[in-house]
């Protein structure tokens, strides 16, 4: 039972990752908790599923769904983010937890507040099968269509971010907003590329859940972002890779939680550990120990 456990944990742990690279690339980049991530997550599943019905396969739904919200949060930076850059922390704060209701409220309007099941009939019938058995451990294809899927998103992600230009303005930005346009670097531009990517990543994610879990609703966004933020927070705010290891990490220690207490437990012993983890080490995981910038 540990072991199964150990794979369930590690596979809404992948999931919590892609969510939580989100959050973690915007606050690097801007220092911003931008807090209605977990609705452009829950856009992506929602969008999947209207382009399903309109007869797209599987694929190109979910290739689409990673552009549209792509464009939404460079939307909601434009709009909601760049009018505050100079302003408050706290202003631009109040503002993404605004368009985090806005943009709730807005996918009841259009798909209504009842809980979606996903098409069963867009997913390849061999998904339910056993893809890997060793003792008493059943690892389904669908499994690892999402251990594979969220790995190369993370390793592409990992290659943008070091081998690319654009990566290496996005870490200037991080290390100093005013050198890094004095140097050249086109500020806004960057900055909304680090929206659209984190987007099409959180949508990536708000799939995989819906398939998982056979659910989706309009409120499924709250949740999951409150526990991507605790997984950036416990693996450093503002590290890649302590974002992956940190929601790996929450994952597996929440469903060890609901195997081995109860399942209404699942989300305190996920806060507890980030609560520990926060009290020993505040930098989290990987992170680095802040210092006021000038």
């Amino acid at each position: 039972m540990f072991e199964q456990q150990l794979v369930n944990g590690f596979t809404l742990g992948l999931i919590y990752a892609l969510i939580a690279v989100g959050y973690t690339m915007v606050y690097g980049v801007i220092e911003l908790i931008n807090f209605a991530h977990g609705e452009i997550y829950m856009l992506g599943a929602f969008l999947t599923v209207s382009f399903i019905s309109m007869g797209l396969p599987l694929p190109l739904a979910v290739l689409l769904a990673m552009l549209a919200t792509a464009a939404i949060g460079v939307l909601l930076d434009i709009v909601a983010y760049r009018p505050l850059r100079e302003a408050p922390r706290l202003a631009a704060l109040i503002t993404a937890i605004g368009m985090s209701i806005f943009l709730q409220n807005l996918a009841m309007i259009i798909w209504g507040s009842r809980p979606l099941p996903f098409p069963r009939q867009a997913l390849p019938a061999f998904f339910g099968e056993p893809a890997l058995q060793f003792s008493d451990v059943t690892i389904t294809w669908m499994q690892m269509v999402i251990y594979l899927v969220a790995l190369a998103l993370m390793v592409g992600l990992n290659l943008i971010i070091t081998k690319t230009r654009t990566g290496t303005a996005m870490r200037a930005l991080a290390q100093n907003r005013t050198a890094a346009a004095l140097m050249g670097i086109n500020v806004n531009r960057v900055i909304s590329f680090t929206f659209a990517l984190g987007s099409g990543m959180g949508a990536v994610a708000g799939v995989m859940v819906s398939m998982y879990y056979n659910t989706m609703y309009p409120t499924m966004g709250y949740l999951a972002g409150v526990k991507a933020f605790a997984a950036a927070v416990l693996g450093g705010i503002g590290s890649v890779p302590g974002a992956m290891l940190g929601g790996v990490a929450l994952g597996i220690a929440e469903t060890l939680g609901a195997g081995y207490l109860s399942s209404p437990y699942r989300d305190g012993v996920a806060y507890a550990v980030m609560i520990l983890v926060i009290i020993f080490r505040p930098s989290g995981f990987l992170g680095r120990s802040m210092v006021e910038k000038a």
